[in-house]
């Protein structure tokens, strides 16, 4: 009788030997760590691949000031009972050297990659793991797991590394890097999928529960210390989540009655949005946004 893997099993067997691959080939690897769901996927992943043993890398997150804080609280929390090391890379700390300038319309993704490369370069990382899946949108679609970077950081999408039969080309020069994405193949769907078999901890805000929010453009966001109510505005109090994380003035919840891994799983095999589509202000600014900002060194 043959032996066989389920779909989920072949995903992870597949996101595990790209991590071992990452580690084999590169000299000085990070784990780009936010605390959101993907990147809490990619730890337990990690934690699996080189079990019992510790992770031998990092974690970095790049921390624009403007995050949950209940998301931040869990990304230190998970960083310390993996024992690895938390590096953090501060978008305030960098605006108050004159690195990078606020931007005026709020977001503070595009100031994220000179803050990005300059922790790059300090650490002499020459691969970082991102969560990025290809279903997420149209940028990341055509990345392929080991996306090269120059010495500048910047990605061309018509210069990419063939990748046949799952061999990975982790050759770089000094000042270069490769951003590697072992999540590529998965979608929202066998993420959340994994983690309620694996009985994953998430932050609260993935969940289900009574906010106070208010409607702007025909999305919903928290009111908070991110999001006051501006003049003539009115909050209500819904049930929301959050099907993905990012800074708390412009990613928005969706309003759901899912509250347990279980009913999250059937409503994301009902929906027929995407997650970024649904819930990132950031996305809207352009049609090419993600694209553009990858080529300057997002991740």
């Amino acid at each position: 009788m043959g032996y066989s893997l389920s779909q989920l099993r072949e995903l992870e067997a597949e996101s595990i030997h790209i991590i071992r691959e990452v580690a084999a080939e590169m000299q000085r690897p990070c784990l780009l760590f936010s605390g959101g769901k993907d990147s809490v996927v990619m730890s337990v992943l990690a934690a699996k691949a080189f079990a019992p043993a510790r992770i031998p890398f990092p974690f970095m997150h790049v921390d624009t000031g403007l995050n949950f804080p209940e998301v931040i609280e869990f990304r230190d929390r998970r960083a310390a009972e993996l024992g690895v090391e938390m590096v953090v890379a501060s978008v305030p700390e960098a605006m108050a050297r004159g690195l990078v300038r606020e931007e005026p319309n709020g977001s503070r993704n595009r100031i994220q990659s000179p803050v990005l490369l300059e922790a790059v370069e300090k650490h002499k990382f020459d691969a970082l793991f991102g969560g990025a899946r290809r279903d997420e949108e149209k940028a990341r679609a055509k990345e392929r797991v080991f996306s090269f970077r120059d010495e500048f950081g910047q990605w061309d999408p018509k210069n990419q590394r063939p990748e046949l039969w799952n061999l990975y080309n982790g050759r770089v020069f000094p000042g270069e890097n490769i951003r590697v994405f072992p999540l590529s193949n998965w979608t929202e769907l066998d993420t959340w999928q994994y983690i309620e078999t694996e009985n994953i901890e998430l932050p609260s805000l993935y969940y289900a529960a009574e906010r106070e929010v208010v409607e702007r453009d025909g999305m919903l966001y928290a009111v908070n210390e991110f999001v006051p109510l501006k003049d003539g505005e009115t909050s209500s109090v819904r049930s929301v989540r959050y099907r993905t994380m990012g800074d708390a003035n412009l990613t928005a919840a969706v309003e759901s009655e899912a509250d347990t891994n279980e009913k999250v799983v059937a409503e994301i095999a009902a929906s027929r949005l995407t997650e970024r589509g649904a819930t990132r202000g950031d996305d809207k600014v352009s049609e090419a946004a993600m694209e553009d900002r990858k080529k300057e060194g997002y991740f």
